[in-house]
């Protein structure tokens, strides 16, 4: 699926005249599929004396992606289930095979997959639908001749009885028991997905099975305190032409195998016995009805990704989109019958004898095995070359570099012009009231029959001690119970209720000073307007009567957060390689390192590894004591017009119960950083992944500041000119970039990357690069174009006007910023280029996750090598 978006009618049509012709026409040309595939290449490829390696963009991508235990499990799950055809095969490529494809299969593939013979066309918006199907037949339709693409998916051939496979991966290094590294999942084929109704009672089951504390599966597996989590990618999966059901536990003991099976046999007999309470069906149909009213700004891609997968195996795309038919149905059916769920669960998987046991376990050897593999595919590919072949190796790797250098020429490219964006802000009206000595900001929007409720709460009296504490306090508050409900009572009336009631941490840089900031909590909850006063009740409870005494039930939601960390590690390597490198930056950096970056990961870890919880539940009590009040509180409503005041009337009401004497009427609560001084730091986070992630770190200006828009500008025009050609295309990084946030600190990073000295050489080259100032007006102009697109884009009715209530970033310091994008020039990027990014202009920080690396090994680099989690 090739999506775009855009609220402009002319770079709609730009954009799709773009996408068809790539989609349909592209060039594939050989060195193409070298640069983004797979090649033979010396590792200098400026040196025939140099050894011959793998490279490619796409081959190290899997290399790294197949580093996550959760994502190789996954794929282990998918090819074993269904193994008769397609869904056999990683549809990302594994390494050992990519090398196996060529050129021409490559051709071969597109010309019979990418034809209009095989393909779907969605759009979705106030655009005339006639333009669009005129531009597609104009630019495609007319263009082919229809063929038989024989790309129809056959059904997968029904087992006559279960099976059982056991899979390896490598040790997780940051796993807190390093005995209990086993996943488990019990794995049903289901039904075809083409039958909508059926596919539709598939998912409300699986919801009913194991979402949240109430349902079976929860308290089954996840509070016997068996294992961490739940296994990878249980519940229902409809993705494939038959869907699939999986259930199971991760990070349990080896001897715990047969435990885990039972437990799961014993759940489905109980439901089958007893079935599910109303009140449980009742809270997922009230799920299913908020989330046809909640309005975001993805919700036509969402719309195109619900119905893609059966609408490609030819189901009606329409009747994917009735779900109200489908909920009177099952309405009916449960009237008609009051058996008819517990039926069905016995028919899916008691009945079902396509069933399989998916167990993995760590392999000590599991990485040397797979880099011994990849080094003797490598070697009897190089000992078949000839010396010509391998002349011919060196030859091909200089043509590429020589194209990777030439300029590429994008005058043919349909594009909007800098002049065609607004100068003005679209502004958003809000008002701001006060009750009770709390400053409340009311947006009145449309939103749809419900309200959105926003709260912050300062951590400015929390001591330093307690900060590392925070994450697993917004982690955990809403998931203890409170007052006289047990978290399983509690989670069903969240529910039932409300869309969810969330806690999270809050650390922002103050809009004019990067040694000032503003750290505290966030509450977010929703529900639909006739619910508002009973989720305002649950938020009261919490505050006023948190079950803070439930070691065991703590534990379980830690295990299952450091869980989470540990595996986020994989997919969001350049997210803490940045957060490593701005933390000696700036104060806010070192508090979102804390609290969010490898500093929280190992902290986590470490409170899992700890089999008394009751310490740690006596520093959460001390993080309540100071965040569960209206002392240092503000709040925000967005609801529509009609019920803006009924809102303020039920929150007023809650603020009335909370503990303390409210009286701060700020916008923020401001803190001024007292002794931080900027430092430069180098650290290595050794992991044992096959790939890095890189970053670098340079102290530049808090968002008010006259050069950040420049700087913005800067880092777009470096990463799409510059950084993508050098890191990704030459050296074969997955992704690159540069970006300038609001925490006051310029970034470069790289993702999956095979490189670590090559890659921060680029960092410096593209400082040169820009200050040399080798680009034209029209890449100065593209890169503004791309950065409007971002600020100019949707705002749906529950976040219009969050920035200015989270940030303090008012309407006016936007319009100012927008008016610096558009001032900026060649001379004024040349010139912060100078003046912040040089060798020594500012204080430079870096970080990387990796394997082990010479380069930090040196002791004269100055690095700091992170062993703890190893």
């Amino acid at each position: 699926m090739y999506p775009f978006s855009t609220m402009n009618p002319q770079d709609f049509e730009n954009l799709l005249s773009v996408y068809l012709d790539a989609a349909f026409f592209p060039r594939l040309r050989e060195l193409d599929f070298r640069q983004e595939g797979w090649r033979l290449e010396h590792e200098n490829n400026q040196d025939s004396n140099s050894p011959i390696i793998f490279k490619g963009v796409v081959f190290n991508e899997m290399k790294g992606a197949l580093t996550s235990p959760e994502q190789l499990f996954g794929i282990h799950l998918q090819n074993k289930l269904m193994p008769s055809h397609t869904y056999s095969h990683n549809s990302g490529g594994e390494p050992l095979n990519i090398p196996d494809l060529t050129w021409q299969q490559l051709r071969e593939f597109h010309a019979t997959h990418y034809h209009p013979s095989n393909a779907r066309f969605y759009s979705y918006g106030n655009l005339p639908m006639e333009r669009n199907l005129e531009l597609i037949d104009k630019l495609v339709l007319q263009k082919f001749d229809k063929i038989e693409p024989k790309t129809e998916v056959p059904n997968e051939t029904r087992w006559n009885e279960p099976r059982e496979f056991h899979v390896h991966c490598a040790p997780d290094p940051m796993a807190a028991d390093p005995e209990k590294q086993t996943t488990v999942s019990v794995n049903y084929l289901l039904g075809t997905i083409t039958d909508q109704y059926e596919s539709f009672l598939m998912s409300f089951i699986s919801s009913l099975l194991v979402h949240g504390p109430p349902a079976p599966f929860y308290k089954s597996l996840i509070t016997a305190n068996i294992g961490s989590d739940y296994s990878p990618y249980t519940g229902y999966n409809g993705s494939t032409k038959d869907a699939s059901f999986s259930i199971g536990l991760q990070g349990i003991k080896t001897e715990d195998l047969d435990k885990v099976k039972q437990l799961i046999e014993q759940t489905f007999d109980e439901v089958i016995q007893t079935g599910f309470e109303s009140e449980r069906i009742e809270a997922i149909l009230h799920m299913i009805e908020l989330s046809q009213k909640h309005q975001t700004t993805m919700f036509g891609l969402g719309i195109i990704s619900s119905l893609m997968s059966s609408w490609n195996h030819d189901a009606d795309p329409v009747t994917c989109l009735q779900v109200n038919k489908h909920v009177n149905q099952f309405k009916q059916s449960l009237k008609d019958n009051p058996q008819f769920l517990q039926e069905k669960v016995r028919q899916y998987f008691k009945e079902n004898s396509h069933k399989m046991v998916l167990v993995m376990t760590p392999k000590e050897d599991f990485k040397k095995e797979t880099e011994d593999a990849e080094q003797q595919k490598l070697s009897e590919m190089v000992a078949r070359l000839s010396t010509q072949d391998k002349e011919k190796v060196f030859q091909t790797g200089l043509a590429l570099a020589e194209e990777q250098n030439k300029e590429e020429d994008l005058s043919s490219l349909p594009t909007l012009r800098v002049s065609d964006i607004s100068p003005q802000l679209v502004r958003t009206h809000f008002d701001l009231t006060n009750i009770g000595g709390v400053q409340v900001q009311c947006c009145q929007q449309p939103t749809n029959g419900i309200t959105y409720f926003r709260g912050l709460s300062s951590m400015k009296t929390l001591p330093d001690e307690l900060l590392p504490y925070v994450p697993l306090f917004c982690g955990v508050i809403t998931r203890l119970g409170a007052g006289d409900m047990s978290f399983q009572e509690l989670a069903q009336r969240e529910e039932l209720k409300t869309g969810g009631l969330g806690m999270g941490t809050h650390l922002v840089q103050y809009h004019s000073d990067v040694m000032s900031y503003e750290q505290g909590v966030t509450l977010s909850s929703s529900s639909l307007d006739r619910n508002l006063p009973e989720m305002f009740s649950l938020w009261t409870e919490i505050f006023n009567r948190p079950t803070m005494n439930d070691n065991d039930r703590l534990s379980t939601l830690v295990r299952m957060s450091a869980s989470d960390l540990a595996m986020s590690l994989a997919n969001s390597g350049h997210a803490y390689a940045m957060k490593g490198a701005s933390s000696s930056l700036t104060p806010v950096a070192r508090l979102k390192q804390l609290m969010g970056g490898m500093t929280q990961v190992t902290f986590m870890k470490g409170i899992a590894e700890c089999e008394d919880m009751m310490e740690t539940m006596t520093k959460l009590k001390q993080v309540a004591s100071h965040l569960l009040n209206k002392e240092n509180m503000r709040c925000a409503i967005n609801s529509s017009p009609e019920f803006m005041s009924s809102a303020l009337s039920e929150l007023e009401s809650f603020l009335e119960t909370l503990p303390g004497q409210a009286g701060n009427n700020e916008s923020m609560f401001v803190k001024q950083a007292c002794g931080f001084v900027p430092s430069q730091e180098r650290n290595h986070y050794e992991l044992p992944f096959p790939v890095n992630y890189m970053s670098r770190g340079i102290q530049a200006v808090p968002y008010t500041h006259p050069d950040f828009p420049t700087l913005r500008i800067l880092a777009r025009l470096m990463s799409a000119k510059f950084l993508h050609r050098e890191i990704r295309e030459k050296g074969g990084a997955y992704g690159s970039g540069a970006s300038m946030g609001t925490d006051g600190v310029f970034k470069f990073y790289s993702y999956r990357d095979p490189n670590s000295v090559n890659t921060l050489e680029s960092f410096s080259h593209s400082v040169e690069w820009a200050i040399k100032g080798d680009y034209t007006q029209q890449d100065i102009d593209e890169a503004k174009l791309s950065i409007f697109s971002a600020v100019d884009g949707p705002v749906a009715p529950s976040d219009k006007a969050m920035t200015f209530f989270l940030s303090g970033i008012s309407d006016d310091m936007r319009q100012q910023q927008r008016e610096g994008l558009f001032a900026a020039n060649k001379q004024s990027l040349i010139d912060v280029a100078q003046r912040y990014l040089t060798p020594n202009a500012q204080v430079t920080a870096e970080a990387f996750l990796g394997p082990e690396n010479t380069m930090s090994q040196d002791k004269a680099g100055g690095w700091k090598i992170h062993k703890e989690a190893m």
